[in-house]
């Protein structure tokens, strides 16, 4: 089947990195593809960073996305972990650029009220809620999994929505005039 667009979504991690693949066929979002990169046998924190490159860029040459949206670290209170943490998003950004693919980046909090309409949601509220909208059948064993499916279906909601392009519209012929393909004629 051939999607009129293909995100990528990662959760990223050191331990546990999530990656979801949705492809967009008109209104319809389909699921192609929910893993989890576990690393916690990986000692060196270097070839952990080798990992998620390597994963990420295997992942990219076989969805061939047109965008990767990540989740942005949030702030902590332990400076070496947010430091690893910045390193694996890092990591992956570089693999998205380095095939040419634009990224993304989203807060925990912007992920959660896209998919629940709560910001403070927890991760199973935001898992069951993603069941619902992609009608995801069996459940990943994983919420690293479903954390990534958000966040490209943030991405997916966010590219989508007018008021993203951050414009102000006189009225609904201004609207229309700058979003035509948004129009559908009975």
């Amino acid at each position: 089947m051939t999607y009129q667009k293909i995100i990528i979504g990662i959760d990223p991690g050191t331990n546990n990195m999530g990656l979801g693949i949705i492809g967009l066929d008109g209104k319809d979002v389909h699921v192609l593809g929910m893993d989890v990169l576990k690393m916690e046998k990986l000692g060196d924190h270097a070839l952990k960073l080798k990992k998620i490159f390597d994963t990420v860029l295997r992942n990219i040459d076989e969805y061939k996305p047109d965008e990767l949206a990540i989740e942005h670290p949030f702030y902590g209170k332990n400076v070496q972990s947010m430091l690893k943490l910045g390193r694996a998003q890092g990591v992956a950004i570089a693999a998205a650029l380095y095939r040419d693919i634009p990224v993304f980046e989203y807060s925990p909090r912007k992920i959660k009220q896209s998919i629940t309409g709560k910001g403070g949601a927890s991760k199973e509220q935001v898992a069951g809620m993603l069941y619902r909208i992609l009608k995801i059948k069996g459940v990943p064993d994983n919420l690293d999994i479903t954390d990534a499916l958000a966040v490209a279906l943030c991405h997916h909601y966010q590219a989508s929505s007018p008021a993203k392009q951050g414009s102000s519209y006189s009225g609904w012929k201004a609207y229309i005039a700058s979003n035509p393909r948004r129009v559908t004629k009975k």
